[in-house]
């Protein structure tokens, strides 16, 4: 296989871990004000993803660093592009880590109360954000014949763009609710539970208005393996939305997170060979094979991502499994 055909390979694995494991984490921080009524329960939530969060970001930055070793061109358009949103996306995430580390720095409830809604607001905005990105990188944005961005802030808002970011923060709430309802016990964890079909009912019909938006304004589906790819992704959401119904929340979060990866399998099938679609010249769109790096690189890349992936795989997991059981308030005794 070419090697910038196996980079544009790898980075569509990272996006799927990406979104699969801070896609949980996203939705349990957009939860935490509606099913933390107090500040202990808070904490619990708090607790819930704490030993987590900061590892499933290793995953964005990873995909981010290979795309500006492997695409550099792609890594300068998109950036320059999105600069805007990439920014307020940062922010939000600076803001989330924050509120982790400071929280229980002072009793005052007005000092919690604000870290609380800075969670929210972290995890909120970086789902919105992520699924507008997303969309237009499917429908294309304006792109000159020297790969210049030559658009603006709004140039990346549509009906499609806006729809597909609320798709993605109904996907990951529910994701996330699924993955409190086994990390969690007692009242939060029944509150969680009774929102999970509502929040399984929202996801259902922002994933096919997105997915009947996209239908018009983008041409991905126009290969049969991003049909196939799109077709298990919606198998996925509605076996997950009745096993959740059946009380079988456990499969349901596998199905949800089948759901996610069969998702972005569509996106970067549907792209391909392209990273970037051009709205003015098909011909200016760009590809894994003008925007790559060279062969060298490449190479070199590979070489570390066959020793150190495996590392990276490996302490993750091995936090999972001691983080494995549900968090309880008596767990906060410390």
């Amino acid at each position: 296989m070419d090697l910038s055909v196996l980079w544009f390979c790898l980075i569509g694995v990272l996006f799927c871990g990406f979104f699969f494991l801070e896609g949980f984490d996203y939705g349990s921080g957009i939860l935490l004000p509606f099913v933390g009524k107090n500040d202990v329960e808070r904490r619990v939530i708090f607790n819930a993803i704490g030993p987590f969060w900061d590892g499933n970001e290793v995953w964005m930055l990873t995909a981010g660093g290979a795309i500006f070793a492997a695409f550099p061109h792609w890594y300068a358009t998109l950036f320059s592009g999105f600069y805007l949103a990439l920014f307020l996306l940062l922010l939000a995430l600076v803001l989330r880590g924050v509120a982790f580390e400071f929280r229980s720095k002072d009793d005052n409830p007005t000092w919690r109360a604000f870290w609380d809604w800075a969670l929210w607001f972290g995890s909120l905005l970086p789902a919105l954000l992520w699924g507008v990105a997303v969309a237009n990188l499917l429908r294309g944005v304006p792109i000159d014949a020297n790969m210049q961005f030559v658009g603006n802030f709004f140039s990346l808002l549509s009906p499609f763009t806006v729809v597909t970011g609320i798709a993605f923060v109904c996907l990951f709430t529910y994701h996330g609710a699924l993955f409190l309802s086994m990390r969690t016990q007692g009242e939060i964890q029944q509150r969680v539970q009774n929102l999970i079909p509502r929040l399984g009912l929202a996801t259902i019909v922002t994933v096919v208005a997105m997915a009947a938006l996209m239908l018009l304004e983008t041409d991905i589906l126009g290969k049969f393996i991003s049909i196939v790819a799109l077709v298990l992704a919606a198998v996925a959401l509605i076996a997950s939305y009745v096993m959740a119904s059946a009380r079988r929340y456990g499969r349901a979060f596998v199905a949800t997170a089948l759901t996610i990866v069969f998702a972005v399998a569509t996106v970067f099938t549907g792209l391909f060979p392209r990273v970037m679609v051009s709205s003015l010249d098909p011909a200016w769109s760009l590809t894994v094979y003008n925007a790559s790096s060279s062969v060298t690189t490449l190479t070199i890349m590979t070489i570390v991502a066959v020793i150190f992936v495996p590392i990276v795989l490996a302490y993750q997991i091995w936090t999972y499994w001691v983080f494995r059981k549900p968090v309880d308030i008596k767990d906060l005794e410390y």
